[in-house]
């Protein structure tokens, strides 16, 4: 392809005074050289720091600096988050050490948890253990004096009833960490061990491990109470009944919106009467206190919830009932077998139920299943006879289970036969950022969740300084050079325009145009910039290879580097710099007048 006749005369004429032109583009390099290079030295020495920093994830870890309540939800939208790589619960600080024993020593540890995905172990030369593995940090290793393919045998101790009693667990070594990933005598293993641990020294029983210990029962909460009263209420009684007691609302009620609950009409000579709870649930001692504050008023109450759905295989309604035989009486019900509300009923009593009378002789057993938290629960109950209406009837305590169950993990423990609490809420976490850029972001957001915590700060703070001082360095400098170069460039290019007069006169009565000529300097200016990239590019590579080769043993990493996308950028910002410092001289060409050639002659 034949290049324009305008763009072949910029490159003659540069090659016909080579000297100045050579000199012209050593003079640019000279600038940009030492301009890549200091570049190339700040962006090297920045990265190089900001991957040590992301190497060691200690430095990407958030710790909270006190203990704390989270729940599991908790972590479920946190471990959402794009900026977080790894979280997990921990354990108090009390329940998390374990002794362990070897041929020569016995030692209390802190046991760690974690799990898949772990970047202090997976970056530390760590694998994740799996049930009945662990890794050791190397202070851990040191004291014990364990290597990899070793067996742990631990001892995890409690008082319970004041006597002293333990468990012992044998863990197999899997790893042993680098001594950066941890500077204590250190632990690690699965969060479900690290989590029995706990429960085992709170004195409950681990049933999966066989761990003798407490059970941990679910608390009866509602949503409110009806009341049935003989009389009314004063405007100071129904004040007295949200006095202390976690209610918040007294209404009067009808008997039509009664039976829609419960399926029956109340006694014509009773007031009704709902109580209502917003916000949290009450417990039994809110309606122990009000039972209190109505004593002598012959007061009917009936603890009720909202939104618990309980369904059998055919899909029937289920009533919570639980009345003694004179309320029952006044009621005009049958007695139910389970009788009065009772705070401190098992699940013998609990798993009671009255079925309707269509399908109660054909059932001795029922299964009953309602919505949790986590997902559906089953459980049995036991047919004791006909119920009073085509609903089923089951005692008011197991709703009261299922009403804790929306707001806190319960199971039913089939071994036991009865239900279980779960724990959900955790004191304390390991969290890893997926880059120390993040951190600052995640303290803030700590800071206003009320929560205290330790990152490492500081240390990114002083890197983000660093960056930005040598950024204002270099800009500084750059600056200076590159309106010295741009003054070179303009002179030199402005005296070849001077110098040529006649030249460019001799053209403009050949033919050329106005904007021909015009680009004649342009041209020249961009040539010289691109041979001065060359040049520079080319020193830059020999001077940051040298200093690489210099520091490379003290440093280990290189120190001076730039990616490819600079020199791209600094081409292109090069090109514009001399274009309109060719502007001047290309001005000036357009004043020059064909008649000049002439006068010359």
């Amino acid at each position: 392809m034949k290049l324009p006749i305008i763009t072949r005369l910029a490159i003659l004429d540069l090659w016909h005074e080579w000297i100045l032109a050579l000199c012209m583009v050593l003079a640019i390099a000279a600038i940009l050289t030492p301009l890549l290079v200091l570049l190339g030295l700040k962006n090297g020495t920045i990265q190089t720091m900001h991957e040590r920093l992301m190497e060691d994830p200690v430095n990407r870890e958030i710790r909270p600096a006190r203990t704390l309540n989270l729940s599991s939800q908790w972590f479920d939208e946190f471990a959402q988050r794009d900026d977080i790589e790894f979280i997990i619960p921990t354990i108090l600080r009390g329940s998390s050490v374990i002794r362990v024993t070897t041929s020569t020593k016995r030692l209390l540890i802190d046991l760690i948890p974690t799990d898949v995905g772990d970047p202090l172990i997976l970056t530390n030369d760590g694998i994740i253990p799996n049930a009945d593995e662990c890794v050791l940090s190397y202070v851990a290793a040191e004291e014990l004096g364990i290597k990899t393919g070793d067996v742990l045998n631990t001892e995890i101790t409690r008082t319970r009833n004041k006597n002293k009693e333990s468990v012992q667990v044998k863990l197999r070594v899997v790893a042993i960490l680098n001594s950066r990933a941890d500077a204590l005598a250190r632990i690690y293993a699965p969060f479900a061990f690290v989590n029995d641990v706990e429960a085992y020294k709170e004195g409950r029983a681990v049933y999966s491990r066989n761990w003798s210990g407490g059970k941990v029962l679910p608390p009866l909460s509602y949503d409110g109470l009806w009341m049935l009263l003989p009389q009314n209420l004063t405007a100071i009684d129904e004040i007295n009944l949200t006095v202390n007691t976690g209610l918040t609302d007294v209404q009067r009620a009808y008997a039509d919106e009664f039976q829609q609950k419960f399926s029956f009409f109340p006694p014509d000579n009773y007031v009704i009467y709902k109580l209502l709870a917003k916000g949290n649930p009450i417990t039994t001692g809110s309606i122990n206190i009000i039972k209190n504050k109505l004593r002598g008023k012959a007061a009917i109450i009936l603890p009720f919830v909202d939104n618990v759905e309980i369904t059998d295989a055919n899909n029937i309604r289920v009533i919570g009932l639980s009345l003694s035989k004179s309320q029952t009486d006044i009621l005009g019900l049958p007695p139910l077998p389970w009788g009065n509300f009772d705070v401190n009923t098992n699940f013998t009593n609990q798993g009671q139920t009255l079925l309707p009378k269509s399908i109660s002789e054909r059932y001795s057993t029922s299964i009953l299943t309602s919505n949790v938290m986590g997902g559906k629960i089953k459980f049995p109950v036991n047919n004791q006879g006909a119920s009073f209406n085509e609903n089923i009837i089951v005692p008011i305590e197991l709703i009261g289970i299922l009403r804790t169950g929306q707001t806190n993990r319960i199971i039913f423990d089939q071994t036991q036969k009865t239900f279980l609490s779960v724990k959900t809420n955790y004191h304390g976490f390991r969290l890893y950022a997926k880059s120390i850029d993040d951190i600052p972001n995640l303290y803030r957001h700590f800071v206003a969740q009320d929560i205290d915590v330790i990152a490492q700060i500081q240390e990114i703070e002083k890197l983000k300084v660093l960056d930005q001082g040598l950024s204002k360095i270099f800009w500084l400098i750059a600056i200076v050079g590159i309106a010295g170069a741009m003054a070179a460039l303009i002179a030199s290019l402005y005296a070849s325009v001077e110098r040529k007069k006649r030249d460019i006169g001799v053209l403009r009565l050949m033919g050329l145009s106005c904007l021909q000529v015009f680009r004649f300097p342009i041209y020249q200016a961009i040539i010289i910039v691109v041979l001065s990239n060359i040049v520079a590019t080319s020193g830059y590579i020999v001077i940051a290879s040298t200093i690489n080769l210099m520091f490379i043993n003290e440093v280990g990493a290189k120190i001076c580097a730039l990616p490819y996308t600079y020199f791209i950028f600094i081409f292109i910002i090069t090109i514009i710099i001399s274009t309109l410092s060719s502007l001047l001289a290309a001005w000036k060409t357009t004043v020059i007048e064909p008649a000049e050639a002439i006068r010359e002659e």
